[in-house]
């Protein structure tokens, strides 16, 4: 007679690296989306947001996979305590270890001779297992791995925070925002619909609630970059307002100088009056030129009249003279 097969497909086996990857991916998306939206909103260059979304990556994936290891290491440290602990009480006493074992199945609900007799089967069997399962809760199946939660979270991460990033290199900054928060949400709604799917829970109620919280996350952290944006904008006109208003007498009083002492005499090309040529410039620059003796003063004005003189008509002479 042929043994009936066993049709039940039960997803306990999956719990430990799902949970590490569906939370990878959560924070991936919810964390560089929200950084990539915040960069955005304080309105900085495309290239700044840029390094902003693959610093986040970097650090992001580096910090989610030495998390999980530290965390998932210290309780596969408290199983391994604990097992040697039980394993310890077995040798020291092992008919008080049969009482306890038997008194844990009457509570579940047999009789005591019953839980005597099967108490013993498993102690004779396999004393170690029959304590972890049924006192301590801990079996193969759900025991901790650090390393493969490790990995799985770092991956998940790596491939969510990948989508933000990648629309900072190919959408322009105008576009941006509405790009990775509609793209961010549409993944998040559907990481929490196929985690639901997976672990066998109901995926609508799943994909709603993850999708409100990343939409929540992305919101507040916007409204932080753009006041941080308005606020930076703020000081950077109130730092020029004020360096303007130093200026300002300095460049009144230089230019009330500049009107007051020209650079030098102009030089006119038109004739001077009674005929005498035009007056050239001072080669001296326009310095008051150095002062003379008597005798020099009294032979230039002879000769300046002299010379006046001589550039005038002669005079009509009177019939009577």
């Amino acid at each position: 007679m042929a043994k009936p097969r066993h049709l039940e497909r039960h997803r306990t086996g999956s719990i430990g690296w799902l949970r590490a990857a569906v939370l990878g991916a959560n924070d991936g998306i919810v964390s560089t989306a929200s950084l990539v939206l915040g960069v955005a909103a304080s309105n900085a260059t495309s290239h700044s947001i840029l390094i902003a979304g693959g610093a986040g990556l970097v650090s992001g994936a580096m910090s989610m996979a030495a998390g999980e290891y530290v965390s998932v290491h210290s309780q596969a440290d408290t199983e391994k305590a604990q097992r040697e602990l039980e394993r310890a009480e077995l040798k020291a006493d092992p008919v008080a270890e049969h009482r306890e074992l038997a008194a844990i199945d009457v509570a579940r609900g047999l009789t005591p001779a019953l839980a005597t007799a099967v108490a013993e089967q498993l102690m004779a069997t396999d004393a170690e297992a029959a304590h972890l399962r049924d006192e301590l809760g801990l079996t193969e199946t759900n025991a901790a791995r650090p390393l493969q939660a490790a990995l799985s979270s770092a991956a998940s991460f790596s491939v969510g925070a990948a989508v933000p990033v990648v629309l900072c290199a190919v959408v322009p900054t105008g576009a941006l925002i509405p790009s990775v928060a509609g793209t961010a949400l549409l993944l998040l709604a559907s990481l929490g619909f196929w985690s639901a799917k997976v672990g066998g829970a109901r995926p609508w109620l799943a994909s709603l609630r993850v999708t409100f919280w990343g939409a929540l996350a992305m919101a507040l952290t916007a409204g932080v970059g753009r006041r941080h944006g308005v606020a930076a904008g703020h000081s950077k006109r109130r730092t020029v307002e004020q360096a303007s208003s130093r200026r300002g007498p300095f460049v009144a009083r230089r230019q009330a100088r500049s009107s007051t002492n020209p650079p030098g005499p102009l030089t006119s090309s038109a004739p001077s009056l009674r005929g005498a040529p035009a007056r050239r410039s001072s080669p001296t620059g326009g310095r008051p030129a150095p002062r003379r003796g008597p005798a020099a003063r009294a032979s230039s004005g002879g000769s300046s009249r002299s010379t006046a003189r001589s550039s005038l008509p002669p005079r009509a002479t009177s019939p009577g003279r």
